[in-house]
């Protein structure tokens, strides 16, 4: 399918859609937020609240199976001193414990929902079978219990967990239901990279809220908010509001992750310090990438090593960019940008603190893996996704087909397409409308084969379960769909701007033997 690249998506940036739009009129107001708390704070830099590191599980052994027990709960959460809001949590009040596990590992999850209403529990970027995916086939309701159980297959990286019931996945990741899975393998924990949880190996799930007046994080969207996807105005790195860590060894490693509704960030240091990404969605890079940014869309994840010396305190930022696609060239070096998300805001996630003292680190290693790269000689099936969002008076008034895939909404009765096992497929992903939209696709690690005819950036070359696709930009994928088949369950693929999700840009897929 050849997709043409149309002017119109790259003469409207998304502020000047937002104030030509009539759905502006439907944006929140000013009024109903926080008296600009977040605002002053952020300008004055007063980073004076301790980074919260989620606590770091690793279930129970039984026999030859480690046990995981989580427990999805309603509570309220102090982001501010002296105010609670109503929020939700795995095993905690908001966010969820830091899964660790081993490749090779046989593992159940004892999943107990006690949120009032019906979720799922998904694994991101685990290749599970597709019974045990946790996405929308799989709800619990209230007051249930469901026990997936599998082996881990997976190279070291870092992974998550969220809800995924269909129309309700943006609502319940907004209350605060994600969690960090790390993913360790023999080669990984034999490299000299730093890897003590909560010292020198920091997961950093990082996203953006709206706070009203008394203090909650309601999630109550508007048409914008759909069309647009839902984003704050106060950024929070593992649900800390104005964060600071202080670093006592020389390197830091940040595992990265965007775990936004919609927001897309541009991440780079505040005294523009260089650091070397080590890993991408589903694996290291073959060899460390030095670089001054990084960016991250929805779901996706990044690890990083940062040097910290020096006697000055920096912070970690999303910078503001604006839309770009096939008609404006590489950025960034070589990474095409897309509109971001935060509406050209200035975020300061996290301020890290050099300690007066800070202990040396080892050098790091300059191998990390080796990838089994994927020829598209050897591809049995050639398939094209094409994500549009048609503008115009239907789209306005919130009606008709708004979020589609090949010009479809999801539907739960209807698998789009079957896959056989053990082929390897290349999937080109297109973008007709005017946002970009990070696709992402269950079951399987895919490597990326070009954008707009071009190899990917260096930090993307490695296994990822998500891409952003740019307006007016073709990506292809190739992946191997191996290990699991089954002819009832499906796996999914959709945007992961989640209000997008929810409104239909997704699809199902089969893999039969």
């Amino acid at each position: 399918m050849n997709y043409k690249n149309n002017g119109f998506f790259h003469s409207l940036n998304r502020r000047s859609f937002l104030k030509n739009s009539a759905l502006s009129s439907f944006a929140f107001s000013a009024a109903f937020i926080m008296p600009n708390w977040p605002a002053l704070a952020q300008a004055a830099n007063l980073h004076n609240n301790s980074l919260k590191i989620p606590p770091l599980y690793r279930g129970e052994k039984q026999g030859d199976i480690t046990i995981f027990n989580l427990e999805m709960r309603n509570g309220n959460t102090e982001f501010y001193k002296g105010i609670n809001s109503p929020t939700s949590g795995i095993n905690g009040s908001y966010l969820g414990p830091t899964l660790r596990m081993n490749n090779g590992d046989r593992v159940r999850l004892n999943v107990k929902n006690l949120i009032g209403e019906t979720t799922t529990l998904h694994w991101h970027g685990l290749h599970v079978p597709a019974k045990y995916d946790g996405g929308p086939h799989q709800p619990i309701k209230h007051g249930e219990v469901w026990s997936p159980e599998f082996t881990i297959i997976q190279k070291a990286a870092s992974f998550w967990y969220h809800p995924h019931l269909m129309g309700k996945t943006a609502e319940h990741v907004w209350q605060g239901l994600a969690g960090m899975i790390i993913v360790d393998d023999e080669e990984s924990l034999a490299l000299s990279l730093p890897k003590e949880y909560g010292v020198d190996d920091i997961p950093l799930v990082l996203q953006d809220r709206r706070f009203l007046k008394d203090g909650s994080i309601t999630y109550s969207p508007t048409r914008h908010d759909i069309m647009v996807g839902m984003v704050g105005d106060v950024p929070l790195a593992n649900g800390t509001v104005t964060p600071y860590f202080v670093a006592k060894k020389q390197l830091l490693r940040l595992r990265l992750l965007n775990g936004a509704n919609a927001s897309i960030y541009d991440l780079s240091f505040s005294d523009n310090r260089s650091f070397v990404q080590i890993a991408t969605d589903g694996s290291m890079l073959e060899e460390p990438f030095e670089t001054n940014s990084i960016l991250l869309s929805p779901g996706e994840r990044a690890e990083i090593i940062v040097d910290v010396s020096g006697d000055k305190n920096f912070m970690l930022q999303s910078r503001p960019y604006v839309a770009s696609g096939m008609s404006s060239g590489m950025m960034g070096g070589g990474m095409m940008r897309g509109e971001s998300s935060s509406d050209g805001q200035l975020f300061n996630f996290l301020e890290i603190r050099p300690d007066s003292y800070l202990k040396k680190s080892p050098p790091l290693p300059k191998k990390l893996t080796t990838i089994n790269w994927l020829d598209e000689k050897n591809a049995d099936k050639n398939r094209s996704f094409l994500m549009s969002m048609p503008m115009g008076p239907m789209m306005m008034l919130g009606l008709g087909k708004t979020h589609t895939i090949n010009g479809k909404e999801m539907k739960m009765s209807r698998i789009d397409e079957i896959i056989k096992l053990n082929d390897i497929e290349i999937w080109e992903l297109g973008n007709d409308s005017m946002f970009a939209h990070p696709f992402h696709v269950h079951d399987v690690q895919f490597q990326i084969l070009s954008r707009n005819g071009k190899k990917p950036h260096a930090g993307e070359r490695g296994l990822k379960d998500v891409v952003l696709v740019n307006p007016g930009e073709i990506v292809r994928i190739i992946a191997k769909f191996e290990t699991y088949a089954d002819d009832k369950y499906p796996y999914m693929y959709h945007c992961h701007i989640l209000e997008h999700e929810d409104a239909g840009m997704m699809g199902q897929f089969l893999v039969v033997a």
